[in-house]
C-alpha cells in the first residue's frame, strides 16, 4: 500500500532519494556500458549494495529463497547477509548523542569504534556499560526510514503497473508482496518493539523451562526508538562445525536444541523467530544455543497452524484430497474454493513425485532434483492462487525459517529427517 511522508522534510528527502536511485542506476549502466561487466548476479549484488537498505533486504529476501531464484543468484546474495559497508564511528557516536539526553560516558565505560556487524538497517558496536556489563549497541542508521519509505512506494508503484501491464503475473501477487516487505521492514525500525520481542522470548523460555537456549538481556536505560542496548553473547554461528566442536561434544544435539526451542515457540509463545539465518543462531561457549536478533518475528494463529499442520501431513502421506483441506484452511479467499477441484488439480501435480524417484541403476544430478521438487512447490502455490487463495505472510515467513533449518541438518546432521526423528518435536 502506498504511505504518505510523515513530514514535508520526509517528503523532501523522499524526492531526493529517488534522485539518488536514477543516478546509482545510471553509473551502472554506464559502467557496463564501458565494458566493465561482471556476472550478473555479481552487478545485481553491487548495485542493490549502493542503493542502500531496502535493496540490501530485497537482496537477504533473494539469497534465502532457491525455490523462488536461479541458484548463482541465491550464492552471490548470501553476501548481502552480513557483508554490508559499515559507517564511520563519527556518525554512530553523533547518533548515539542525539538519542540520550545525558553525557555518553555515564552510560557506557567504552565504545568498540570497530563495528561487529553492519547491516542494512542498523550497525552493531560492542561497549561496556558502566557498571561493568559488556554489551552490544545496535544503533539505526541514518535516514532508513525515510528511505524505505520511498524506495518501498516506488516497488510498490511499479508492480502494480506491471501488473496492469501483465495480468499473467498476477498469480505472484506482486503488488501484496512490496507490500508485506514494507510492513515487515518498517516494524525493523521500531527498536522498542524488538526490546519487547526479547524480553516476551525471555518469558515463553523460562515458561517451558528450557535451559539449553537463551536470549540477550536488553539494557532499558541505554536503549531508545533507535538504539538498543543488550547483553553480548560470545560463541559461534550455528554453522561453523568445527568451532561448534570447541565448545559442545554433540553438534546434532544442538541443532536438536535449536530446533525444539523453534518448534514449541509456533504454539506456545506470542510469536516465532521470523530470521533465522546462521548470523542470528550461535553455540555460546556454555553450549547453550543464543537467539538473537528479534527484529522480524512472525505470528500465527490457532487456526491456520493447525492447517500448516495438516498440509505438512499430508505431503508426507500423499494425500491431494487433505492437501486441498489445508491449503484453504492456510490461504484467505474472497470467493467459495472447490476443494474437490482443487484435490484434483493438486493430484495431477502430485502425480509429478513419481516421476522424480529414480531408477536405482541410474544416476542423476541431485540439484536438478531439487530444482524439481522446488518447481513442484511453486506449481502448487500458483494452484492456490488460481483457485482465488492468497497465502499470508507468515506461511511465508515459517516456510522461509524451515529452509534455514533444513540446511543446518544438512551440515550438522545430514542423516537426520527433521520431520521424522524422534528426539524433535511434532509439529503439531
Amino acid at each position: 500500500m502506498f504511505r504518505l511522508p510523515d513530514t514535508l522534510g520526509d517528503a523532501v528527502k523522499g524526492v531526493a532519494r529517488l534522485g539518488q536511485t536514477g543516478t546509482i542506476l545510471a553509473r551502472q549502466g554506464l559502467r557496463w556500458l564501458k565494458g566493465d561487466r561482471p556476472p550478473a548476479p555479481a552487478l545485481l549484488r553491487e548495485t542493490f549494495e549502493q542503493l542502500g537498505a531496502t535493496y540490501i533486504k530485497l537482496g537477504q529476501f533473494i539469497a534465502s529463497s532457491p525455490t523462488f531464484f536461479p541458484p548463482e543468484y541465491v550464492e552471490e546474495f548470501q553476501k548481502c547477509l552480513d557483508q554490508t559497508p559499515p559507517l564511520p564511528f563519527r556518525t554512530i557516536r553523533k547518533i548515539l548523542q542525539e538519542e540520550f539526553d545525558q553525557p555518553l560516558d555515564t552510560l557506557f565505560a567504552s565504545i568498540d569504534p570497530q563495528p561487529l556487524a553492519s547491516a542494512s538497517i542498523a550497525q552493531v558496536h560492542a561497549a561496556r556499560l558502566v557498571s561493568g556489563e559488556d554489551v552490544v549497541i545496535k544503533v539505526q542508521k541514518p535516514g532508513v526510514r525515510t528511505v524505505l519509505l520511498t524506495d518501498l512506494n516506488a516497488l510498490y508503484l511499479m508492480a502494480r503497473v506491471l501488473e496492469r501491464l501483465a495480468p499473467k503475473l498476477s498469480w505472484a501477487s506482486l503488488s501484496d508482496i512490496v507490500e508485506e516487505i514494507q510492513k515487515t521492514m518498517m516494524e525493523e525500525c521500531d527498536f522498542y518493539q524488538e526490546a519487547r520481542n526479547l524480553k516476551a522470548f525471555r518469558a515463553f523460555l523460562d515458561a517451558q523451562g528450557i535451559e539449553d537456549a537463551t536470549v540477550p538481556k536488553v539494557y532499558e536505560h541505554a536503549s531508545t526508538l533507535r538504539v538498543l542496548t543488550m547483553e553480548r553473547f560470545y560463541g559461534v554461528p550455528l554453522t561453523d562445525l568445527n568451532s561448534i566442536r570447541q565448545v559442545c561434544d554433540d553438534p546434532e544435539r544442538t541443532l536438536i536444541t535449536a530446533m525444539n526451542t523453534w518448534f514449541a515457540s509456533l504454539t506456545q509463545c506470542e510469536f516465532f523467530h521470523a530470521d533465522v539465518h546462521a548470523g542470528n543462531l550461535m553455540v555460546l561457549r556454555d553450549g547453550r544455543v543464543g537467539f538473537i536478533d528479534f527484529g522480524i518475528v512472525g505470528r500465527i494463529p490457532k487456526g491456520a497452524w493447525q492447517a500448516i499442520s495438516d498440509f505438512i501431513t499430508a505431503v508426507s502421506m500423499g494425500d491431494p484430497h487433505g492437501m486441498a483441506k489445508a491449503m484453504v484452511g492456510i490461504g484467505v479467499t474472497k470467493r467459495q474454493v472447490d476443494v474437490d477441484q482443487l484435490a484434483l488439480d493438486i493430484r495431477n501435480i502430485y502425480s509429478r513425485l513419481d516421476e522424480m524417484v529414480p531408477d536405482s541403476a541410474i544416476l542423476y544430478d541431485a540439484r536438478e532434483t531439487e530444482d524439481d521438487i522446488n518447481s513442484l512447490i511453486m506449481d502448487l502455490v500458483r494452484l492456490g492462487e488460481q483457485h482465488g487463495l492468497h497465502f499470508p505472510r507468515e506461511f511465508a515467513l515459517l516456510l522461509k525459517q524451515f529452509l534455514y533449518f533444513d540446511r543446518y541438518v544438512h551440515v550438522l546432521a545430514p542423516e537426520m529427517d527433521m520431520f521424522m526423528d524422534d528426539r524433535l518435536m511434532r509439529l503439531q
